[in-house]
């Protein structure tokens, strides 16, 4: 299970949201939460969450 950057949820890999962002692939619960990290992806990453492959 990968975490999704914006809201922390646990997410299914196989559910098919997904964005990549300097070659990694991240994981979202929804297209809102994608859209969101999108938009500002840098924001998300420097969390330094672990919600990629």
């Amino acid at each position: 299970m990968a975490v999704d950057p914006v809201c922390g949820m646990e997410v299914d890999e196989s559910v098919g949201i997904e964005a990549e962002f300097k070659g990694k692939t991240y994981y979202f619960c929804s297209h809102h939460c994608k859209q969101s990290f999108e938009k500002e992806p840098e924001k998300y990453v420097e969390r330094g969450c672990c919600s990629h492959r």
